[in-house]
């Protein structure tokens, strides 16, 4: 019984090397490193004027990132207050990024990501399917602690309309 349990112990002792040779190199976030933080934002559109919060931050040992959102939209005429929720997970494929988003909505969206040249506008764009709408989401970096966003939908067979805009500020690191 314990050249069992010693087999095993070694055994144990030795499989996190293995899975660390079977990870990764390190994950270049830099193109996506300004957008990592605690966000506030407002902004209008199809569901309204809102306000609302989201984060952008490292999970698994910085192998995903996560954005947790949520915009909450007060009564207008003929509409009750409502809140919307989502979370999104970043993570790297094929030398670039892509994403896959949920919301409160039951909504789930895959999004193949791109950066600009001058790194400062981050757009996930849906992935085409027959017959659906595509979705694109837009970050546009206008400082080190603000940026802009935009969020669009094309009907199958036609071309980007927005249907939400905002404004955010970086939250100040605790």
């Amino acid at each position: 019984m314990r050249r069992i349990l010693a087999a095993c112990n070694a055994v144990l002792v030795r499989r996190p090397a293995a899975w660390a040779q079977q990870t990764k190199p390190d994950i270049d976030w830099k193109p996506l490193a300004w957008l990592i933080g605690d966000w506030t934002g407002s902004g209008s559109g199809g569901p309204g004027q809102g306000s609302g919060n989201f984060s952008f931050q490292f999970d698994l040992l910085g192998k995903i990132l996560v954005r947790k959102s949520f915009a909450e939209y007060p009564a207008s005429a003929g509409s009750p207050a409502y809140r919307h929720d989502d979370l999104m997970v970043v993570y790297p494929e094929g030398g670039g990024f892509r994403a896959v988003y949920f919301d409160s909505e039951e909504h789930v969206i895959r999004y193949a990501i791109n950066v600009s040249v001058d790194g400062n506008t981050v757009e996930f764009v849906s992935d085409a399917a027959e017959g659906a709408p595509r979705f694109r989401l837009t970050y546009h970096k206008t400082s080190e602690t603000t940026m802009t966003g935009k969020f669009e939908i094309a009907p199958p067979d036609k071309p980007f309309a927005t249907y939400l805009e905002w404004s955010a500020q970086k939250k100040a690191a605790k």
